[in-house]
């Protein structure tokens, strides 16, 4: 059974760059969110805001990578469109979403479905889980997650 303090061992499709392991994130602390669907009003929100601070995770040393379980051609026309200059990664068969356990019973107009509890995952550059966000409100979400980050003592 994974730790689940640490990041979940994954090769993903991702937009762009075609893959994307767990192991390229070692060594680099990352900001890993969950969010429903491409170009939905909240998930375009909060892709827009982590877009516009990108530079100052970038300053910080701190990568992003934004998970949903679109395909990686939403994915390329959903980053095309904003300009969202970090990794998508199309998680289309839920392996990340579940093993990171965001996927919960929602109800839209009456009708239940599985979907992605839109969620926040920072881990240090080790891999170790050092903050995490549930049930997320999109907007002021980045920055709230920027002050976390700056704040929290990250391993070298």
């Amino acid at each position: 059974m994974p730790d689940p303090l640490l990041i979940p061992a994954f090769d993903l499709p991702a937009y762009p760059g075609g893959h994307l392991r767990s192991g390229a994130l070692q060594g680099h602390p990352t900001v890993l969110y969950f969010y429903p669907k491409d170009s939905t009003s909240g998930c375009t929100v909060e892709a827009v805001e982590f877009t516009a601070l990108h530079p100052r995770f970038r300053q910080l040393g701190i990568g992003i990578v934004g998970v949903s379980r679109d395909s990686l051609r939403s994915h390329e026309k959903f980053a095309l469109k904003y300009a969202i200059p970090f990794p998508l990664v199309a998680d289309t068969e839920s392996t990340l979403c579940r093993a990171c356990d965001v996927i919960r019973e929602k109800s839209l107009y009456g009708r239940k479905y599985l979907g992605i509890d839109r969620s926040t995952f920072f881990f240090d550059a080790e891999g170790r889980l050092r903050a995490v966000w549930h049930n997320v409100k999109a907007r002021g979400h980045a920055q709230v997650v920027l002050e976390r980050v700056m704040t929290t003592r990250m391993a070298p």
